[in-house]
């Protein structure tokens, strides 16, 4: 399928939630990206924050192949023990705990959980409005 193909069939098949550009992207390395054309671009985009180690870092691809021999995904109702051996996250906050989360809509709520029991511990009830 070429660019133009490709393009039309994301049009028949999936929901327009955004305005996208007449660019077919084929693969990236680093900061850099290529078009079905050939054509190369840096990027400055970087996957909206998903990619800011740059495309196909080799240190990267390495560990996610590794772990996706072993285990792609488990819930948070299971044990794992690379999830024990995660510090990194909580030792950069100083904070004893980490919160594992599987989307941005688990992590705004996890956060205003956690505002509300820091409020209510730190001012009281009657500080977030609710009873105790």
């Amino acid at each position: 399928m070429d660019g133009t193909q490709l393009m039309q069939a994301a049009q028949t098949h999936i929901c327009e939630t955004y305005t996208r550009h007449d660019l077919v992207l084929v693969r990236g390395s680093g900061c850099r990206l290529w078009d079905a054309d050939g054509r190369e671009y840096l990027d400055f985009v970087g996957g909206i924050a998903v990619c800011n180690l740059g495309h196909c870092p080799d240190d990267l691809a390495d560990v996610l192949s590794r772990q996706a021999r072993q285990l792609v995904h488990v819930s948070n109702l299971y044990y794992t023990e690379p999830q024990v051996r995660c510090r990194a996250p909580h030792r950069l906050l100083l904070r004893d705990k980490v919160f594992f989360g599987n989307s941005g809509a688990e992590a705004n709520e996890a956060a205003i959980k956690l505002a509300r029991k820091y409020s209510r511990e730190r001012h009281g009830a009657a500080a977030t409005g609710s009873s105790p």
